[in-house]
Order: structure tokens, then C-alpha cells, then sequence
């Protein structure tokens, strides 16, 4: 029988990591089962995600009454961090074993700060903190989105020991000003003399946004373009993600070859590690597995959901492919840039857009909860 594409991933150095959490993946046993046979080594949360586990089953339903009960003042966003911290502990408590073989490199379980503190350093750096210490795992990551409000909040809760994930990245520009960060918080700590061995962190990269909105910008430049600009820009269109994504573990593998970061690393220091995000395929024209057969390397994580890791596992190859080529990387970006779309405009776009789908997740899960306080104490 072929070996499952999944576990071969860590032999090119890429961790899998589920995009996906909920009550009735915790009790049936189905997450536990997915470390044991798929090779899974670490798990991912959002608002939406949340969204969905709550609105679709009843799994929550006890604990909402018991909430809503015992504290009529609490309000829906208090009763959300109760549920999302019992499932995020479970979660973490499962992935332990991971954590400890692994001596701290994967294992981790990922929650996210209010979106609505996005822009706000001093409010993201408290809820970050006191999350991480109620949830009190070590296996723990705080999801911190990457605004230029989100770079100093960053920066303080890893010089505090804080697990983060950077989340929302899209642009390259940005990457390294995150990986800038990272390494500014564990100096702090390095000249304190505070020890840098346990502290991990991953940045976040999203990959298929970056193709579903060039992608519709080429496709205006097609409507009006002559024969050899047409196909020019057929040529290009599917492309613009992973180059980009190509081009952050260009800039990933630099920043953590140099004086500064072999310093950090003499005592005890980790590489920020470059996770794959949004890979699932939009277009149904390109491959289902097209964000994780061509970005796999060394130092990686791929965060997949359900139908992406499933379609990985049934016919996906194993195999270095994130620097195979990084020339023609930074050429199609050139390319889709001389055709007057601006790459940098694109991921400014995309990351107001991700801030502001985050909180309107965030919103209507609050809303929901709303309606559960209604309908069970009715």
C-alpha cells in the first residue's frame, strides 16, 4: 500500500496542521485519530470556524444553558471564550504528546484575539496575554493579525513568552517586518538573560486570496488586451499566489541564515516558522491541492481544511517544490506588475478585507450566541 502522502510531508520538513476545530471533532475521537494515522501536528481556529461548530449540532448546547444560567450578566462574547478555551484546552491536552516528541517544534493549538482589536497594540497585547494564561498550555499559540498595530504587539508578547501566530500576511513586504519582530522580542529577552528555548512562533502566510484577486484584475486587462498580451495573460493567471508564497520562503530563508539570528539561536532561539494559510482552492479550474503541492520545504507548516488535506492524502506527492524554482517566481510577480497590477495594492486589499471578514465573522458568532440565549432559556 502507497505510504500516506500526509505523513511523508515531514520528511521534506513541513508539518500538516488541521484548519479546523469543533466539540464533536474532540469527542469522537476523530482528532485524535488524525494525529495518530494522518500525521496531523497542530490545529487552527478562527471566528468562522467557531461559527460553524456552534451553529451546527447541538454539542454546545449544555454548556450555553449552564452559561446562561449561572450568569445572566455575562455577555455573548464572555460565553464564547468559555466554549472556544474548553476546546482549545482539549485540544492542546491531545496534541501534548506531539508538543513533547517533537521538543516543542509542533504540537501547537492556535486562538485568535478579537478581530475588532486589529488596529489596537494595547488591546490585542492584553486579551493575547490573558488568554494565554487562563488556557495555560505550552502548547498554546495566540493568533496576533499582522496591521502595523498588530507588529508591536507582536514584538512584546514574544519578548513575554508568549506563543504566537501571526496571522493575515500577504505580503512579502510585511513578512519580513513580522520576522523583524519576532527576532527584536527575543533580543529583549536575550539581554535580560530570560531563556529563549521555549518560546515558538509561525507567520501566517495566506495564499489563495492572492489568486482570486489578481486573478479577477488580469481577467479586466483580458477583455481589452490583443492577441499577445491575451495570452501573456492567460499565462499568468493561477500563478500570482504561489509565487508570492515562493518569494516569503525566499525571505524566510534569508532572515534566519544571518550573524543575527545565529546569536539568538547559540541560545536557545527557534525559527519563526512560515505556515501556509487559506489553501484551499477557490477556482475550480486549478488544482485541489495546487497550495500544497507547490509550497513544500523545509521550515513550512500547511494549515489545511477538510476537503484540502482529504484530496492531499488521496493524490497529492511528497516532495520539495517551495524553491525548485524561485526565478520564475519573481518573474510572474514581475510580469503580472508590468501589466500595471500592483502587487503591494493587492496585498493591502486583501488584508484590510481579511481584518474586516475576521470581525464580521466575530459579529455574527456573538450574534448567534445571542439567539442561543433565547431560544434555551426560553
Amino acid at each position: 500500500m502507497a505510504e500516506n502522502p500526509l505523513l511523508l510531508l515531514q520528511r521534506y520538513g513541513q508539518s500538516f496542521w488541521y484548519d479546523n476545530i469543533s466539540r464533536s471533532l474532540l469527542h469522537s475521537g476523530e482528532l485524535k485519530r488524525m494525529i495518530d494515522e494522518e500525521g496531523l501536528r497542530g490545529v487552527t481556529s478562527n471566528p468562522t470556524i467557531f461559527y460553524k461548530a456552534i451553529k451546527s449540532g447541538t454539542e454546545y448546547d449544555e454548556q450555553l444553558k449552564e452559561l446562561f444560567q449561572k450568569e445572566e450578566s455575562l455577555s455573548a462574547k464572555d460565553i464564547f471564550y468559555s466554549l472556544a478555551i474548553q476546546d482549545i484546552t482539549e485540544a492542546c491536552d491531545l496534541l501534548l504528546k506531539v508538543y513533547n516528541e517533537s521538543e516543542g517544534d509542533d504540537g501547537y493549538v492556535s486562538i485568535e484575539v478579537d478581530p475588532h482589536l486589529a488596529h489596537d497594540t494595547e488591546g490585542t497585547i492584553r486579551e493575547a496575554r490573558e488568554l494565554f494564561n487562563k488556557i495555560n498550555r505550552p502548547n498554546l499559540m495566540i493568533k496576533v493579525p499582522a496591521t502595523p498595530e498588530g507588529l508591536p504587539a507582536i514584538e512584546e508578547l514574544i519578548y513575554e513568552g508568549v506563543n504566537v501566530n501571526v496571522t493575515l500576511l500577504f505580503a512579502v513586504l510585511r513578512y519580513k517586518e513580522v520576522m523583524d519582530v519576532y527576532l527584536k522580542g527575543l533580543e529583549r529577552r536575550m539581554n535580560e538573560g530570560k531563556p529563549l528555548d521555549r518560546i515558538a512562533s509561525v507567520a501566517s502566510f495566506f495564499v489563495s486570496r492572492v489568486d482570486t484577486l489578481t486573478d479577477k484584475y488580469l481577467e479586466e486587462k483580458l477583455r481589452n488586451a490583443d492577441d499577445e498580451t491575451a495570452a501573456k495573460i492567460k499565462a499568468l493567471l493561477g500563478k500570482t499566489a504561489v509565487a508570492n508564497a515562493q518569494i516569503a520562503y525566499d525571505a524566510f530563508k534569508q532572515a534566519f541564515s544571518t550573524d543575527r539570528f545565529l546569536q539568538l539561536k547559540l541560545k536557545g532561539a527557534r525559527i519563526q516558522r512560515l505556515l501556509f494559510g487559506s489553501t484551499s482552492t477557490k477556482n475550480p479550474s486549478y488544482s485541489d491541492i495546487l497550495y500544497v503541492q507547490e509550497l513544500i520545504g523545509p521550515g513550512t507548516v500547511n494549515t489545511m481544511p477538510d476537503a484540502t488535506w482529504k484530496a492531499f492524502k488521496d493524490h497529492g506527492r511528497a516532495e520539495r517544490t517551495i524553491d525548485r524554482d524561485v526565478d520564475t517566481a519573481y518573474k510572474i510577480i514581475e510580469e503580472v506588475e508590468s501589466l500595471g497590477i500592483s502587487i503591494d495594492e493587492v496585498t493591502t486589499k486583501l488584508e484590510e478585507e481579511g481584518v474586516r471578514l475576521f470581525a464580521e465573522s466575530f459579529d455574527a458568532l456573538l450574534e448567534l450566541i445571542e439567539r442561543k440565549r433565547t431560544e434555551l432559556t426560553s
